[in-house]
């Protein structure tokens, strides 16, 4: 119970304090069984419940769940109770599916009963009420914000106008790596350090017209660096979406206080309302001047004039965070893998010179080179950047997998889970691109799920691709990876999505 004292920031016992549980804990466990007893009663009269993980009584199965993992945690339960179960955490019901099938028709054929969500308290803060495309509900400002985004940014024929901005950032990091070896040569370099910044940059960009390399942020009353400016648009907001309020799990308690929670995220709110505002502002003074930098904000300052401040703001900040964490992610497990097996970064080689000769590889080669595209879908199911989709709600009883789901019910897609299948992937555990490489068999981008399915399938999806595969390419092509020592087996990640826990390092050696 320590850990959970610890996690519920439990004050120093008073006897108004000890009064206060009494009572509280009286209500959390009338309002628990009151919620047991209308679920069975919801229930249809022939289709079974979907099985449940054992408990205990109020906390549900909040113990079990302690590590900031708990992909790790399901997966491990799906051995024991099948593919899809039922859990509790603290007052609500969760069903957690960890199977392809069962995802795919959760995410397309049951569609219409579970397209809303529910969100944390921090995540609450962090959209402004689910201003943003990935955790808004499915609903006209939903497909509004994505058309935008499609058209302005992320769709094919937006991604053919950004092809410069690509090939100037994969350029910036080729140039990066060379400088590197020549003043460090028997150095390990820190990719991730060069390839967030580089791919940070292309954010900015792509939103705003250009790199930002220092803001006049008014309402803070600071100037800041671009590392500060990264820090509160990506790194902070990241960490903060996984942070635990445990009125979260209490709905019914939200009238107890958690200032130290509630002013740490609102902080994170406040200072990144602040630096985009400034953004804007500058752009607004670039374009009073005549400069026409062609930008996703000139886009929606001229299509989206109805948007308030507010979703002007969250519509311009949810493509930088995007687009500045994921492909960052996979890239990286990319060039881990391949350090790791000198065979297989030895194969890619070869191919891309089969390929492209002396030339450098360009987007125009991927189609040509089936093993660098197997190598993504690989790492992407190996180490699925996003390994839980955000929770969705359950607003109308439904069916998933032949078991009746009650309205009320939040619901995990577990896409680690997934893709950990034993009846769907052989040797899950094993890093294989071959199992992509099958003959006459054209890729599904969705087979590993790692970018949603249905209607909610994420926009970014081609840019990942082409950024993370170009890159892939490039590295390899111009550089050997090896680790300095033995195959570094720190696997251990951080924060919402699967980032390594530590940053990747590797001796690389410049190809003849």
């Amino acid at each position: 119970m320590d850990a959970l004292t610890d996690m519920l920031q439990i004050p120093p016992a008073t006897p108004i304090t000890v009064a206060i549980t009494t009572v509280t804990i009286a209500v959390a466990i009338f309002l628990y069984i009151k919620s047991h007893a209308s679920n069975h009663s919801r229930r249809s009269t022939h289709l079974p419940p979907v099985p449940e993980v054992p408990g205990v009584p109020v906390l549900g199965n909040l113990l079990q769940l302690k590590e900031k993992k708990p992909y790790l945690t399901f997966t491990r339960w799906a051995q024991t109770y099948g593919a899809i179960y039922s859990i509790r955490t603290g007052a609500t019901s969760m069903v957690v599916v960890s199977s392809s099938e069962i995802a795919k028709e959760a995410m397309v054929t049951r569609f219409s009963s579970i397209s809303t969500r529910n969100l944390s308290k921090a995540l609450t803060i962090l959209t402004a009420d689910k201003t943003m495309v990935a955790m808004s509900d499915y609903n006209d400002y939903h497909r509004t914000v994505k058309r935008h985004i499609l058209t302005a940014m992320l769709g094919p024929n937006a991604q053919r106008k950004q092809r410069v901005h690509r090939d100037f950032m994969i350029e910036n990091i080729s140039k990066q790596l060379h400088a590197f070896v020549e003043n460090s040569p028997k150095e390990e370099v820190d990719l991730r350090k060069i390839f967030q910044s580089e791919l940070f940059g292309l954010a900015m960009k792509q939103a705003v017209g250009k790199d930002v390399e220092s803001l006049n942020v008014e309402d803070l009353g600071v100037t800041m660096k671009r590392d500060e400016i990264f820090q509160v648009l990506v790194v902070d907001p990241m960490m903060g979406a996984i942070e635990v309020d445990w009125r979260d799990f209490f709905p019914y308690l939200k009238w107890v206080p958690n200032k130290k929670f509630e002013n740490t995220i609102q902080q994170m709110y406040i200072r990144r309302k602040a630096v985009m505002k400034a953004l804007i502002k500058e752009h607004k003074k670039r374009i009073a001047s005549g400069e026409n930098l062609n930008s996703y904000i000139d886009y929606l300052l001229s299509e989206a004039q109805t948007f308030t401040d507010e979703q002007l703001i969250m519509s311009l900040w949810e493509p930088i965070i995007e687009s500045s964490d994921t492909t960052m992610v996979t890239t990286e497990w990319a060039m881990y893998e391949l350090a790791k097996n000198p065979k297989m970064q030895d194969r890619l080689y070869r191919d891309i010179q089969s390929v492209c000769g002396s030339d450098k590889i360009t987007e125009e080669n991927l189609s040509q080179l089936p093993y660098l595209s197997a190598i993504f879908h690989e790492t992407l199911r190996r180490h699925s950047p996003v390994p839980i989709i955000p929770l969705r709600h359950v607003h109308e009883d439904t069916v998933l997998g032949g078991y009746h789901v009650p309205a009320g019910t939040e619901l995990a897609v577990n896409i680690y889970g997934c893709n950990m299948e034993k009846n769907v992937w052989e040797n899950p555990e094993e890093y294989n691109p071959d199992r992509f490489m099958k003959e006459n068999e054209t890729i599904d981008m969705q087979r590993t799920m790692a970018f949603g399915g249905g209607k909610r399938v994420c926009a970014g999806s081609l840019q990942a691709m082409l950024i993370s595969c170009i890159g892939i390419g490039r590295m390899v092509q111009e550089f050997e990876w090896r680790f300095k020592d033995k195959a570094e087996e720190d696997i251990n990640t951080l924060g919402l999505t699967t980032q390594r826990l530590n940053p990747l390092r590797a001796i690389i050696k410049p190809r003849n």
